[in-house]
């Protein structure tokens, strides 16, 4: 079973976040990272330090996953 830390998930909110800032007055968030806001408040919530990806729903895999691909291809 794979897992994802509180602060990995930090990680990729924070680069969806600086992908696609939020614009104008509505300070929507991407898609991405409002998919990965909600594990990440359920970790903070039940004070955890992990979640398994296999909790994680489609939209918030497929986020988590594209982070993962973007990031190495950065760093590549």
């Amino acid at each position: 079973m794979l897992f994802i830390s509180l602060p990995e998930l930090e990680n990729a909110i924070n680069f969806w976040r600086n992908k696609s800032p939020s614009v104008g007055d509505s300070l929507i968030l991407s898609k991405e990272a409002s998919a990965l806001a909600k594990p990440y408040a359920i970790l903070i919530l039940q004070g955890a330090q992990r979640i398994s990806v296999d909790n994680l729903d489609p939209n918030e895999l497929d986020a988590w996953n594209r982070y993962l691909q973007e990031s190495f291809n950065r760093k590549g």
